[in-house]
């Protein structure tokens, strides 16, 4: 027996959702793969100094915790004892107001690095840059310039290719470990952090090495300017500090278009081209891959290096330097010249901003050279507040925490005033040792009844025996009923 036979189906055709080619280009580029940058090396102006805040800021980092003050690492932000040393200072938790301040002025300072001249801090001494930078150098001497780096990439993997990046790799793990040991030296005292791990001791140092030598090498091996377009929020919120008087890097389209290939001796002018020959080399240089001659874009860095890719070109075509430059919105629209943009420079947000950093760096710098190097906390024994012991004295316990924040031993005598009859009952004198903190117990007391019930103020004072360090501490005696 046959099966009944289905009734025909009928296929409508569905078109396809009608949308623009730019639209398409914009999702398409949200799932696509990231692609690989790989930046040609040049020599120039802005060049150099890029090399050289890479010098300066790593000879400090990786410098700085093998320095030492006196008998202690010079810096040395010791955690555990809650202890910050920063050369001749001694800082305790009680100290955070200068943290704070130093907050304040890095933010303060960025709005005015950045009103005045854009993105200096990401192109020249940002930590990402810097081993960016380092990490794309080791890359460069091992695999070679950039056409080289990629015929390898994209070649077969043979025994060259093998032993170039296996060599790489392990320059980059040693790198990112000795800057991770560098890092956790600053909060562990690095030479007894060396010890431990020649030893295999210490397993939260260990850790913590790994933690910052893995990030270092994940974010300036692989990561590198996908920090600085997607992670970093400053690249976010930068154009809040920009305005058109603000030093940027830009191309300048009124002499650079129309773009085109020319031979270096003819008269490209009456052809109806302008000075860029659409080389790509300021594309090919930047760090981040982005093409200055499409304007000002979020992720630039402000490095300079298309400056001085271009100025190199411009040099060989015997073309006058500048084609991309450091200049402003105004300084290009309305052709002033170097003097008129730098005049500008003086504006009014510029003003404030010079003038509140000055005021809060001579007020922090005039706080730490006036600082008093004793800290002194009050805190009454809870168990005992008050009792009437021999003698018919009545007594209140009370507990000090005297820090000594100088570098040597101290005797402070303890005082105190505010009722007739107070006197110290306990050591009057008590000895601390170098950048030690110490609870003291001390008793008060007074004659019973000479004085009446309730809460009565007193003031304890600290004072160092053989130096100016004097510090006042209010606190209340209780007299029961």
């Amino acid at each position: 027996m046959n099966p009944p036979s289905e009734p025909a189906r009928k296929v409508i055709p569905i078109a396809p959702v009608a949308s623009d080619a730019s639209s398409q280009g914009e999702i398409v580029s949200l799932y696509e793969a990231q692609k690989k940058i790989y930046p040609r090396s040049i020599s120039g102006l802005f060049a150099r100094w890029r090399w050289g805040m890479v010098f300066l800021t790593q000879i400090v980092f990786y410098g700085l915790p093998w320095f030492e003050w006196g008998q202690r690492q010079m810096v040395l932000f010791d955690l555990g004892a809650r202890r910050f040393y920063i050369f001749g200072l001694v800082l305790y938790p009680q100290d955070f107001i200068y943290l704070t301040g130093l907050l304040i002025i890095s933010a303060l300072s960025l709005f005015l690095f950045t009103a005045v001249a854009g993105r200096l801090w990401c192109g020249f001494a940002c930590p990402q840059t810097v081993y960016t930078e380092m990490f794309m150098w080791i890359e460069h001497k091992i695999e070679g310039d950039r056409s080289a780096r990629l015929r390898l990439d994209n070649g077969p993997w043979t025994f060259e290719k093998v032993r170039k990046k296996f060599f790489k790799q392990v320059i980059w793990i040693a790198v990112a470990l000795w800057t991770g040991f560098t890092f956790v030296g600053y909060f562990v005292p690095i030479r007894e952090l060396g010890a431990e791990l020649l030893a295999v001791q210490g397993g939260w140092q260990i850790f913590w090495v790994l933690f910052y030598g893995f990030a270092t090498y994940g974010n300036a091996g692989y990561m590198r300017e996908q920090v600085c377009k997607y992670m970093c929020p400053y690249a976010r919120f930068q154009s809040a500090m920009f305005d058109k008087d603000t030093l940027i890097v830009t191309y300048d389209p009124e002499r650079g278009e129309q773009r085109g290939p020319r031979k270096k001796n003819i008269d490209y002018k009456a052809q109806g081209l302008g000075d860029c020959i659409d080389c790509s080399l300021c594309v090919q240089v930047c760090p981040v891959g982005i093409d200055i001659r499409k304007g000002l874009q979020y992720e630039c860095i402000g490095c300079g290096l298309c400056v001085d890719a271009c100025n190199t070109v411009m040099d060989k075509m015997q073309y006058p330097r500048g084609l991309i430059r450091f200049s402003t919105q105004n300084g290009v629209a309305k052709r002033w010249s170097q003097s008129q943009i730098l005049r500008r420079v003086l504006r009014p947000r510029v003003l404030i901003y010079s003038a509140v950093l000055v005021a809060l760096c001579v007020g922090m710098m005039a706080s730490l050279a006036t600082r008093t190097p004793l800290k002194v906390d009050v805190v009454r024994d809870r168990a005992a507040l008050s009792r009437i012991v021999a003698g018919g004295k009545l007594e209140n316990i009370y507990r000090l925490q005297i820090m000594n924040a100088t570098e040597g031993p101290q005797r402070y005598r303890i005082s105190v005033r505010g009722l007739e009859g107070l006197e110290v009952a306990s050591d009057a004198e008590v000895d601390i040792g170098a950048a030690e903190s110490r609870w003291v117990a001390v008793r008060l007391q007074i004659p019973y009844g000479s004085a009446p019930s309730g809460s009565h103020a007193v003031q304890f004072d600290v004072q160092a025996l053989g130096a100016d360090a004097h510090v006042s501490e209010k606190s209340v005696f209780l007299v029961p009923r």
